[in-house]
């Protein structure tokens, strides 16, 4: 019998199971209100637009290509597309500025290939995207807390990068909407974090994958746009931008990009080409002709149903949960993040909640990467209508308070 764990490379221990998704598998059951999956609403997708995309590729003269091998770097129609979109955010880009990747995700695991080696450092925001935290600690490196509200000095984070063996390799953060907080940067939080990048000659990696989900406020222009006026182009940033599709037109599609300098794109796309050779060119050929006349309209229509069910979780927030009850306000994206009161632990009150309550929601220590933040929690409001809604966070906190009274 082969014995696989001597087998195994050394990061494979690293490598753990999405906490959110082996909890979703636990919370697809009908009886249960769930808050917790970060996903859109599928009742939203486009599907007849799909439809007639692939019914247009296959039934003419492209289905041959479109079912050929494709170009590593993506298909050129959606890639123009992205250019079109980057020059909307303020980015002055072209093909040669654009990887396409299955999913955004696919970016992430990339961009850590690419830059971090045994020790290095990344800089996160704490709490953070869970997925990013996979991605990168595959990699075998080390996390610093970056908050951009905070002091930044670059000697510090040197300085604590070459104890533990490595150097800075690069920012991550999400700037608007993040996952899981639900909040963005302000315009100078931005150039703080692209000063400290320069002073530590580090990347930023800029993950916007709900960058169009904006319901209230002013758009605050992308990190990538303030670094390229920054530093004169493109070619002389050193922010990756990762964009997706997953959020606004369909994730079943996975379908994603990274906007950089052409000599990293180049990098990237050999690391493709050992990977999966290039992303599906009937995927990236629906995507396209889907994007170019749907886009615009269809987030407009997704952002109004989405900024309708934000407002009634902010609502019944307010109204149902008990005093010590802390929680952000989002102008955009999919979530609101919830402190308890009296140092409640989110996972325990989850077992409770599921049992009892019939409610779902993420606990929020999963997006710690020291495994702090016990008595917080991540909320998701994209697939649920007002009435769940109300009776979802209800139920959550006359639950919150009993367990609040009952630990005095």
């Amino acid at each position: 019998m082969t014995t696989w764990d001597s087998l195994y490379a050394k990061r494979a221990s690293r490598m753990r199971a999405s906490e959110i998704r082996e909890l979703l598998k636990l919370l697809d059951r009908p009886d249960v209100i769930s808050f917790a999956g970060g996903i859109p609403d599928p009742a939203l997708f486009p599907a007849e637009a799909f439809k007639q995309a692939y019914a247009e590729i296959l039934g003419g003269p492209e289905a041959e290509r479109a079912l050929q091998y494709g170009i590593s770097e993506g298909s050129t129609r959606l890639r123009e597309w992205i250019v079109a979109h980057m020059k909307d955010l303020g980015v002055s880009c072209g093909p040669e500025n654009i990887l396409v990747t299955s999913g955004s995700q696919q970016g992430l695991d990339y961009i850590g290939k690419l830059f971090l080696s045994e020790g290095d450092t990344a800089l996160v925001q704490w709490p953070t995207y869970l997925g990013a935290v996979q991605a990168f600690n595959a990699y075998e490196i080390n996390f610093d807390r970056l908050d951009p509200r905070a002091n930044l000095a670059a000697a510090d984070y040197q300085s604590r990068a070459a104890e533990r063996g490595g150097a800075v390799k690069f920012a991550y953060l999400s700037p608007d909407f993040a996952n899981p907080t639900g909040l963005s940067l302000d315009l100078e939080e931005r150039r703080r974090i692209l000063t400290l990048a320069g002073e530590l000659s580090c990347a930023v990696i800029e993950d916007s994958p709900y960058q169009s989900l904006r319901y209230d406020g002013a758009p605050v222009p992308a990190m990538l746009a303030l670094d390229c006026e920054r530093n004169g182009g493109i070619e002389n940033s050193r922010t990756l931008y990762c964009g997706s599709f997953s959020k606004s037109l369909s994730p079943g599609l996975r379908l994603g990009w990274i906007c950089a300098a052409s000599e990293v794109i180049s990098r990237l796309v050999l690391i493709k080409q050992a990977s999966d050779l290039n992303t599906p060119v009937l995927n990236q050929e629906a995507m396209a002709r889907v994007a170019e006349t749907k886009f615009e309209p269809h987030t407009a229509h997704t952002n109004a149903v989405y900024k309708a069910r934000r407002d009634a979780m902010l609502d019944a927030l307010a109204a149902h949960m008990p005093e010590g009850t802390n929680w952000t306000r989002p102008e955009g994206g999919m979530f609101i993040w919830l402190e308890l009161p009296g140092g409640l632990d989110a996972a325990e009150l989850l077992e409770r909640s599921v049992e009892t309550a019939k409610v779902a929601f993420v606990p929020g220590r999963a997006f710690h990467p020291d495994g702090s933040g016990a008595n917080t929690l991540r909320l998701s409001f994209s697939c649920a209508d007002k009435p769940k809604i109300d009776e979802g966070i209800s139920r959550l906190g006359a639950l919150i308070a009993e367990t609040v009274t009952s630990t005095l």
